[in-house]
């Protein structure tokens, strides 16, 4: 039994990463060999754009470096226990007591991802309200967007 409680507890500890992050995108992030989708949120794609006006803009480049500026060389610390079908770590992130995935949502350049988490509506509620990031203007949820390019 107490060998399997310590298995146990060395795969869950195992599972919390930190270090110098290299950004991916909006939603992923990677420290050292170890790539991490911030678990509960979805931001647009890296070509995915937004409308403003009949204007078209960046919305998924913007996204990638909104979490670049938060991170903004600092040490990240990752919290997770799951894997995605890619094999990256689903986790909640931070630097400091700074939760990147909340901040992400609270300043609207990811959405709250409710298939798989309900944590971050009252932030994507707030962002909405405030016109912030992509709720300046109009989008298609990044979930959508993926499917449309599949298609």
């Amino acid at each position: 039994l107490a060998l399997m409680f310590s298995l146990t507890f060395a795969t869950s500890a195992s599972a919390d990463v930190s270090g110098r992050a290299r950004i991916v995108d909006g939603d992923t992030l990677a420290i050292d060999e170890e790539r991490i989708r911030l678990h509960g949120i979805d931001a647009p794609e890296q070509r995915q754009t937004c409308g403003v006006e009949d204007t078209e803009w960046k919305c998924g480049a913007e996204a990638t470096d909104a979490l670049q500026r938060m991170i903004a060389e600092q040490n990240v610390h990752c919290v997770g226990d799951k894997r995605d079908r890619y094999k990256r770590l689903i986790a909640v992130c931070y630097v400091g007591n700074l939760n990147l995935n909340k901040r992400m949502v609270s300043e609207g350049w990811a959405l709250a991802y409710r298939r798989y988490s309900k944590e971050y509506i009252p932030e994507e509620t707030d962002a909405q309200n405030a016109g912030r990031g992509m709720w300046r203007g109009e989008f298609l949820a990044p979930w959508d967007w993926r499917k449309k390019q599949r298609n």
